[in-house]
């Protein structure tokens, strides 16, 4: 199968819509992924093929969850590469989305997707998870906070919870090991102000992936003292 139609019937699989400037859209950020990744390390998945149904099918499902409203503020925490903000943005092109990176290099290459791409009311900020979520700009003034980063779920929400609104959202990527970081969580999620809302489970198109996304409502304002300083979710998470 042509990678092109992988990409089209993998989004139409899930249940998603997409038009032909979409695709356009999508393949020119895989060879921007391509082209900055020899020059900066974004991603150890380069195939097409891969990337295609790892990156951008699998940011999409994030769109399954139902609560990403028309005209919603969102922040994707430790982006990286883009992933899942980008992929969601080019489907979805009336939210309004801050990327969030601690790596000033990786900010100049999503600088450079954001224009290429032409993508409006995207933003890329330097910052890390910790500072930026107590900063006035950023605290609790998301509707939807995105993360596919690789962290346990207590310090994951410790850096996401502090950004959401109270009524939105954080939205979590997992793999299987899923119901043993929730159950570790629990603690930070009450503390921070959540509560698990639902978790879905997701096969990847054209795979035999597994992924579950897990989605905390935001319930209460999260305590002034949360996020603390850089370095303290994860040398001494909530438990």
């Amino acid at each position: 199968m042509d990678n092109t139609v992988l990409l089209k019937e993998g989004i139409e699989a899930l249940g998603l819509e997409v038009d032909d400037k979409q695709i356009s859209q999508l393949i020119n950020y895989k060879n921007l992924l391509i082209e900055w990744n020899e020059k900066i390390n974004l991603t150890a998945i380069t195939e097409e093929r891969d990337v295609y149904i790892k990156h951008f099918h699998d940011s999409f499902t994030c769109i399954l969850t139902g609560v990403i409203k028309e005209g919603c503020k969102v922040i994707d925490v430790g982006t990286g590469a883009g992933f899942p903000g980008v992929p969601v943005k080019i489907l979805r092109p009336d939210i309004k989305l801050t990327l969030l990176d601690s790596l000033n290099k990786r900010i100049l290459y999503l600088n450079d997707v954001i224009n290429k791409l032409e993508l409006n009311c995207v933003e890329a900020v330097h910052g890390r998870a910790e500072e930026a979520g107590a900063n006035k700009q950023h605290r609790e003034s998301y509707d939807i906070a995105f993360s596919r980063a690789v962290a346990a779920m207590n310090i994951l929400c410790e850096y996401c919870l502090p950004f959401v609104k109270v009524g939105g959202y954080f939205v979590c990527q997992k793999g299987p090991g899923y119901k043993e970081e929730l159950e570790e969580a629990k603690k930070a999620i009450e503390v921070l102000g959540g509560k698990v809302a639902d978790v879905r489970e997701v096969l990847l198109p054209f795979s035999d992936i597994r992924h579950y996304i897990i989605v905390i409502e935001k319930i209460g304002p999260t305590p002034a003292k949360y996020p603390r300083k850089p370095g303290k979710p994860t040398s001494n998470p909530i438990v």
